[in-house]
């Protein structure tokens, strides 16, 4: 039976709302749509809703409770609810008592790329060794990151929380809430460059997260990436206590010496503070070998068992939407593999999964697709950066590359003529492309930003031989 949450009192004292009924959450949902019996449905306005309009719906599908910031007409007299200020800032508030009254070690992930996956890793590696929190899917902002700590069970040993940004100050405002006593910065690359100057001014804004640690947090940094001294440098100047270096460079605490990169999978062997490691890790890449190096800082810093973590990582899986793998059936027969990496791009990210799908071997007469939309939030740099795909993408060994958006236009133009399989406006209109082409034995890799709609693809490519997919869905 699921433990109460928060109390009618309880929530009313660490929002500083008024309560009508005795009532008791389970759990916390802002979505009308998926919220469960026994939740605490939060009533949030944003710029094309207001979810005071589904307070009613939410309590019809057994809502313990709607907290509104006014009242909703139709309602009976005594229906339960927690009447606040504003919503948003009663959810904050919320996620801030959870913090509060936890004793769980408290884990941040941030990074250019890789937060989902590391947190992901992190979260399994740390629930074999006891209850632990974590952020669902990306819930990365200012009503993710304290609705994440509100659902947040009390007993809890650790929590795990991804903390995003695209502007500078946000990650301020989240870890004030957070307070973790661990940082992962997974690395700093070229992504959101639309919102600031340069590369560097990415890295202060991801280093805000040591903002509120102090002397005993421990920040775990990438030693290969170019900003490891410049993000150091901020962790002592914020007064962090511990700084932990991860890669392959010499000194790094969590020192990578080898690796066997797998189609599915890797073998790796490491230098995990000063002992020698060989462990298996259930996801391909590089950069999920890097990535699995922080978790293992971050585990340790936690104070949890490095061994049982290391067996953890082998029974790792890609996620969906970021790079799952699928034997898909023709219907002239054969099978071609579907590697779904739609939910988001940039440049670094999109460098790591065309090396995935270099390690790919396609079966007989099978060739090696990429599947490509528009990388956003690249600022003046966008079209450069597109174009320079080409190299990767021949390092890769890819034989055929599909593309739309107009940014993605210039890599088109960049590739060699036999490598262009078509290049077309929008997701919708490329997927029957990207469908009449393929054969049997082809290895396809779909990737673009989330607002590409590279799902699209994704749902055309999986209804092959079935049903056809929904033209409609993700509009």
């Amino acid at each position: 039976m699921t433990a109460t949450l928060w109390t009618a009192q309880e929530a009313a004292l660490a929002t500083g709302g008024r309560t009508q009924g005795d009532w008791e959450a389970k759990g916390v949902s802002i979505d009308s749509r998926a919220v469960a019996a026994g939740d605490l449905f939060i009533a949030l306005k944003g710029p094309s809703f207001d979810g005071h309009d589904f307070v009613a719906d939410a309590l019809g599908k057994g809502a313990a409770a709607a907290m509104v910031s006014k009242l909703p007409g139709g309602l009976p007299a005594d229906a339960p609810l927690l009447q606040v200020g504003d919503t948003l800032e009663a959810l904050t508030a919320l996620g801030q008592a959870a913090r509060t009254r936890s004793q769980a070690r408290f884990i941040g992930v941030t990074g250019s790329v890789g937060k989902t996956g590391t947190k992901e890793a992190l979260k399994a590696c740390l629930t074999a060794q006891g209850p632990t929190a974590a952020s669902v899917a990306s819930f990365n902002n200012h009503w993710g990151v304290p609705l994440s700590l509100a659902r947040m069970a009390s007993d809890s040993a650790y929590g795990v929380f991804e903390v995003g940004m695209n502007h500078a100050g946000e990650i301020s405002a989240l870890t004030a809430i957070l307070r973790p006593h661990v940082a992962i910065i997974t690395t700093i690359a070229p992504v959101h460059l639309e919102f600031f100057d340069s590369i560097e001014g990415i890295a202060d804004a991801k280093a805000e997260i040591f903002e509120s640690m102090g002397a005993d947090g421990t920040a775990v940094l990438n030693r290969d990436n170019a900003f490891y001294d410049h993000l150091a440098g901020k962790a002592l100047a914020a007064g962090v206590g511990r700084i932990i270096g991860f890669g392959s460079a010499p000194g790094a605490e969590l020192r990578l010496e080898a690796c066997e990169l797998g189609e599915h999978a890797s073998k790796v062997k490491a230098e995990i503070f000063g002992r020698r490691v060989d462990y298996s890790l259930g996801l391909p890449g590089q950069h999920s070998v890097m990535n699995s190096l922080a978790v293992l800082g971050a585990v340790e810093a936690a104070g949890a068992d490095l061994d049982k973590a290391l067996l953890e990582l082998a029974k790792l899986a890609p996620l969906k939407g970021r790079g799952a793998r699928e034997e898909i059936a023709l219907p002239g027969g054969g099978r071609f593999a579907l590697i779904d990496d739609s939910y988001n791009a940039n440049p670094s990210s999109l460098r790591a999964a065309l090396a995935v799908l270099g390690a790919s071997q396609p079966g007989s007469g099978g060739r090696r697709i990429a599947v490509l939309g528009d990388m956003l939030e690249l600022g003046d740099e966008a079209e450069r950066l597109h174009a320079g795909m080409a190299a990767p993408i021949a390092e890769a060994g890819v034989d055929l590359v599909f593309s739309c958006g107009s940014l993605m236009a210039a890599l088109a133009e960049a590739l060699p003529p036999a490598q262009r399989g078509g290049h077309a406006s929008d997701s919708q209109a490329l997927a029957p492309e990207v469908v009449a082409a393929l054969g049997p034995g082809d290895v396809v890799l779909v990737k673009g930003s989330l607002g590409s709609r590279m799902a699209l693809v994704v749902e055309a490519l999986k209804g092959i031989g079935g049903a056809p997919p929904d033209a409609t869905k993700g509009k």
